[in-house]
């Protein structure tokens, strides 16, 4: 098996129709939605970020999206004014690659803004 990447991610969520207007908030109108169900946003390198709507959804997620950002501080303002919980109040991370934050939506689900070094 030659795997190329990863092409999309998912959440399974409780409220998509609330979580769909969240993250539009800050990844703009999403290319496909279907009320209630089904929602799916595609970005510039050929990725989509999707929420999969289930009553039966746990609160929360196990796992992370990392959503790639130009200028992290910048993003990390925005994502304060929408009234975004940010871990640690969007304390930054700086690693000899990357630097990253985290933060969550509505339903616990934890998400990353990340920029690569170089």
């Amino acid at each position: 098996m030659d795997i190329q990447g990863i092409h999309s991610s998912y959440y399974t969520v409780r409220d998509a129709d609330a979580l769909t207007k969240f993250y539009s908030a800050f990844l703009g109108e999403p290319v496909m939605h279907m009320p209630g169900r089904f929602t799916e946003w595609n970005f510039g390198d050929g990725t989509s970020f999707g929420l999969y709507g289930t009553p039966d959804a746990e609160a929360g997620s196990s796992g992370s999206v990392m959503f790639g950002v130009a200028d992290l501080p910048k993003a990390l303002d925005e994502l304060r004014a929408l009234g975004v919980t940010l871990h640690g109040d969007g304390e930054i991370t700086d690693t000899p690659v990357c630097t990253m934050a985290f933060g969550e939506d509505p339903e616990g689900n934890q998400f990353i803004v990340h920029s690569r070094k170089g």
